[in-house]
């Protein structure tokens, strides 16, 4: 992964992620503090709300306590209580159903009212009412509400509208049941149903709302049936069809609950009436209507905060990406170095940081470039001197062979072998002394032949060589006096003390790259430990000796051969040595393929 995308994807991560859970968090932690705090007050404003619906219903109670209590009721429960219809003086009913009205009247909220003696079993109405009319005694009795009523035993019983209409009618009223006792007695006499009308609710509700305008308020029964609605629009519906959840019919006094209601997000709060079991007033008010502010609010922050993050992002993608860019090209340039182009540079951005990046990448290049041009110059000097040593090393060895075989054979008088070998000497020493380090194949196989034909003045009937090599070899180029020392070894230490003819075989053969010399003899071999000291192609550093003490019976020629080799050419390049004990001996030495173009030939005679 790129640095780049590293910066954006750390910028992401540890500031625009946790931007947005913090906010996500504190909105979420503010609209649930508001929500909590609209619910503690809508809560207390339940409970006042309350105390107004309960002095309603506890002001009708008292009214028909007085009433029950009063001896006009008395009076008139006792004449109603005949079971034969022409004892009944109407005249006498009649005042007695204008008493009772007379003691009811003084409330206004009493819209109708009927009784039901229990000895007569019958139902007497004491306000008339056009659109309804009540169940029969022998219906009533067969109602739950009945038993409810009589196990209330004079206690007051509140009845909500659409709870039983069979009873009540279909109206939008409030109906009180009770039994009416015989004060002198206590035994049951009648029962006694009230309606009032719900102007003194509306009139607390029309406060409430004015207050709480967007707020709807509800009383619901134990079963969830819908009694009142401020707004008129849900009574007779079953609260479970209107919420996602009935959580306030716990068992718990006051709740408060976010939900949907009606599909709008809403909270719900609701607290339990004291006297009328099972009853509940609820309070609704939409959410957006409470967090109208915190998302306005919210809205405003997001924006800002959006626009900063925006601003944020576009800044790290561009200071990311000058820091990419230059990081980029320093490594471009740096592959560039890497492959040799020492010219090439960085371009510099700017005074920081970055800047200074670019112009310490120049100045270190600038520097390597010096260091490896002075490197090269030292590299050179110590090659020039070890060629120099090297070949200081093969030049007396040359000489002080050659003319102890001269030596002996003036001695002998052989004047014209004499002659012979100072020729051959001549031709060697001719190419020995130029200063190129590289001749033709042609020369280099004219200097070993010279040699060969020195030598075989020396060991007559010793050995005998041949040379093959293709006319298309001979103008390649190879290191000068590189194969002398290897036919050399092979003399010295193959043919000494064998009782037969030794044969020195030279090929020269080559692909398109490399050219090989194969020298082969049919000496004695040389052992296995002598063998492993010559580790040419090894990674050993290339290392030479002038000391004195190491004659050619110490191998160095042939490891003078590998180590000019390896410091022209390199490791690819060198000896490789294979010997069989009593089988000969072949060694190849493999160079890279040159032409001759920079070589010059030797001048004069080289038969």
């Amino acid at each position: 992964m790129s640095l780049q995308k590293k910066l954006v994807m750390a910028f992401v991560g540890l500031i625009i992620l946790p931007l947005l859970v913090l906010g996500t968090i504190s909105y979420e932690y503010i609209s649930n503090r508001t929500a909590l705090g609209y619910s503690e007050a809508t809560e207390l404003t339940l409970r006042a709300l309350l105390l107004s619906v309960d002095q309603v219903f506890n002001d009708m109670n008292n009214v028909t306590d007085s009433t029950i209590a009063s001896r006009a009721i008395q009076e008139a429960l006792n004449n109603l209580q005949t079971t034969e219809l022409d004892q009944i003086n109407y005249l006498e009913l009649n005042a007695i159903q204008r008493n009772f009205r007379e003691l009811l009247v003084n409330h206004p909220s009493v819209s109708y009212a009927f009784m039901y003696t229990l000895q007569q079993q019958n139902v007497h109405k004491l306000f008339s009412k056009a659109s309804f009319t009540p169940l029969t005694f022998e219906q009533f009795i067969e109602l739950p509400i009945y038993q409810e009523v009589i196990k209330r035993d004079g206690l007051p019983l509140w009845i909500g509208p659409y709870e039983h209409t069979e009873l009540t009618g279909n109206d939008q009223v409030f109906t009180l049941a009770r039994v009416v006792k015989d004060i002198d007695t206590l035994d049951n006499k009648g029962i006694l149903l009230v309606q009032i009308r719900n102007s003194d609710l509306e009139a607390i509700f029309r406060y409430f709302r004015y207050k709480q305008e967007f707020t709807k308020y509800i009383i619901v029964n134990a079963d969830g049936l819908i009694m009142y609605d401020s707004n008129g629009l849900l009574e007779q519906r079953q609260l479970g069809d209107l919420m996602s959840e009935l959580k306030v019919n716990t068992g718990e006094r006051n709740a408060s609950l976010r939900t949907d209601f009606q599909g709008v997000d809403s909270i719900v709060s609701v607290t339990a009436f004291d006297n009328y079991e099972g009853w509940r007033l609820i309070a609704v008010t939409p959410w957006s209507v409470i967090a109208g502010e915190i998302r306005w609010i919210a809205v405003a922050v997001s924006s800002l905060i959006g626009l900063c993050m925006l601003l944020a992002c576009v800044f790290i993608i561009y200071f990311a990406r000058r820091i990419t860019m230059a990081i980029i090209d320093s490594v471009k340039v740096m592959r560039e170095v890497e492959l040799g182009n020492l010219q090439a540079r960085v371009d510099v951005r700017g005074n920081d940081e970055i800047g200074l990046l670019t112009r310490g990448t120049n100045r270190l290049i600038y520097r390597l470039e010096q260091l490896i041009s002075e490197l090269q110059e030292q590299h050179e000097r110590k090659r020039a001197a070890e060629m120099t040593a090297l070949q200081a090393q093969i030049k007396p060895h040359f000489l002080f062979n050659t003319l102890e075989s001269i030596n002996i054979l003036a001695i002998q008088n052989q004047g014209k072998k004499v002659s012979q070998m100072v020729s051959k000497l001549g031709n060697i020493l001719r190419i020995s002394i130029q200063q190129q380090e590289e001749i033709t194949i042609e020369q280099e196989l004219a200097h070993v032949r010279s040699y060969l034909d020195i030598q075989k003045y020396r060991f007559e009937e010793l050995f005998d060589y041949e040379i093959v090599v293709a006319d298309a070899l001979k103008h390649e180029l190879t290191l000068k006096l590189s194969l002398q020392p290897l036919v050399e070894n092979c003399i010295q230490h193959g043919f000494e003390g064998i009782e037969y003819l030794g044969l020195i075989r030279i090929a020269v053969t080559a692909d398109e790259q490399h050219i090989y010399f194969r020298i082969e003899d049919n000496g004695l071999g040389i052992p296995q430990a002598q063998l492993e000291k010559f580790t040419y192609l090894s990674e050993q550093q290339v290392s030479f000796d002038n000391s004195p003490e190491r004659g050619e019976r110490r191998g160095i020629g042939v490891r003078n051969v590998a180590d000019r080799i390896r410091l022209r050419y390199g490791k690819p390049y060198g000896l490789m040595i294979c010997s069989t004990p009593y089988a000969g001996t072949i060694i190849q030495m493999t160079i890279p393929r040159r032409k001759d173009g920079d070589a010059r030939e030797t001048k004069g005679d080289i038969d």
